[in-house]
């Protein structure tokens, strides 16, 4: 069987207002960025004891950010460990009040964040049937108008493993950038950059590739056309895989179910609100803690299920989003403090943090992508008893893609309409 391929990006883009743009061809890269790696040597930080100490806070940032973003009506994906993983390794940047809004958007101390993610991404769960890696690199530019912090850099080595390149951001960095993204995305995503900003400073880039196939395929047989009923009440044909899992969830306004990936390390779920309860009332009635607790107590039953083939993609700018959060200091021009990061001739702040993401749910598996770009300026101015359980997706959902080692969402959307 073919594998799916997931592909999770995430590039921090730290660059200075455009006066100018350096474009991006589609040759293979220059030879005039120097490793830094080389003469920076990765650390081993202890890492945290129990993942599942810190889910509930994952979970919680993920529903946040998705209650935040999401467009009532409209088909809605993001990817909060794409946003994490940005917004974490920005604020080892950060200083003051600054830092402090950030930490708590993302619901953790910067230096608790760094422990868990690096603990998160040491013990990635892999087989040749499924697996979740992780690349992350550092570019910034050999102008001497910019200064980087060193201390700035040993720690995104030492917790996020990261590369670290200094360059002439010139036509050669941005097809270098692109081709990292390229090769550590498996092809996913050939291109990431179109053009440089001329007093861009820095690029902080994650890349996170998954790929799965579910555990139990579907048959030709399980495959059938039915009818949908999108939000606003319009019909569609499409068509649904059905079978039969073990996994139950349920709340006092939606039931669900879980189907595992081959391996059950990684899981898709999925959450049908009651008949009368629209998903848009139902994903804003939501907490993190109650989300967390339906996805770490299923309950054991057979359930009968359907899940209609689809594909969705969005795409959001998040400033406002993340800004109405808790943290508006980080997009201030005047007064934000990225200072850990480096120094520049001007004040440095978060201009926009652009969000795109792509899903495939087919009888194979499924096939996803994300990618997140923060770009950074310089200021010109208990088990019950066995039963037989139907949930049928037939009508707008709520489903994720989850980690099942700390029953964390690394995926949320909303299906309003499924199909391309």
């Amino acid at each position: 069987m073919k594998k799916t391929l997931c592909m999770i990006l995430s590039v921090l883009l730290l660059c200075a207002m455009p006066l100018g743009l350096v474009g991006c061809g589609g040759r293979t890269p220059g030879n005039n960025a120097h490793d830094l790696m080389e003469n920076i040597s990765a650390g081993t930080p202890a890492g945290v004891s129990d993942l599942t100490m810190g889910s509930a806070k994952i979970t919680d940032f993920g529903l946040r950010l998705f209650q935040t973003a999401k467009q009532d009506g409209e088909n809605t994906l993001v990817s909060p460990l794409s946003v994490l993983c940005a917004l974490a390794m920005t604020a080892n940047g950060a200083k003051g009040e600054t830092r402090e809004q950030m930490e708590a958007v993302l619901g953790m101390k910067a230096e608790e964040l760094n422990e868990y993610l690096y603990t998160y991404m040491r013990d990635l769960a892999a087989d040749e049937n499924n697996w979740l890696n992780l690349a992350n690199s550092i570019w910034f530019t050999a102008d001497e108008s910019f200064k980087v912090n060193g201390d700035f850099l040993q720690t995104n080595a030492d917790y996020y493993g990261a590369d670290l390149y200094k360059t002439p951001f010139d036509d050669g960095a941005c097809r270098a950038i692109n081709d990292w993204v390229k090769e550590k995305t498996h092809g996913m995503i050939p291109r990431i950059l179109d053009q440089i900003p001329t007093d861009a400073v820095m690029y902080l880039i994650n890349a996170l590739a998954f790929e799965a196939e579910w555990a139990m395929p579907y048959d030709k047989h399980q495959v059938e056309e039915d009818v949908f009923t999108c939000a606003g009440g319009s019909q569609k044909t499409v068509e649904y895989l059905y079978g039969d899992v073990g996994q139950y969830l349920q709340d006092e306004n939606a039931t669900g179910f879980i189907k595992l990936y081959k391996g059950g390390d990684y899981a898709f779920a999925a959450l049908l609100p009651d008949e009368g309860v629209s998903v848009d009332d139902y994903v804003d009635s939501l907490t993190g803690d109650r989300l967390h607790q339906v996805l770490t107590h299923p309950v054991s039953a057979t359930v009968r299920t359907s899940i209609p083939k689809f594909e969705s993609d969005y795409s959001a700018e998040l400033r406002e989003t993340l800004s109405s959060m808790g943290m508006p200091l980080a997009f201030d021009g005047d007064k934000a403090d990225f200072t850990a990061l480096g120094t520049a001739d001007e004040n440095i702040y978060i201009s926009r943090v652009l969000h795109k993401t792509f899903i495939s749910v087919t009888e194979k598996g499924t096939k996803a992508g994300a990618a997140t770009v923060v770009e950074m300026a310089k200021n010109t101015s208990v088990h019950g008893p066995e039963e037989i359980r139907t949930v049928y997706l037939d009508r707008p959902f709520v489903y994720m893609l989850i980690d099942c080692r700390t029953n964390t969402p690394f995926f949320i959307g909303t299906m309003m309409n499924p199909g391309k």
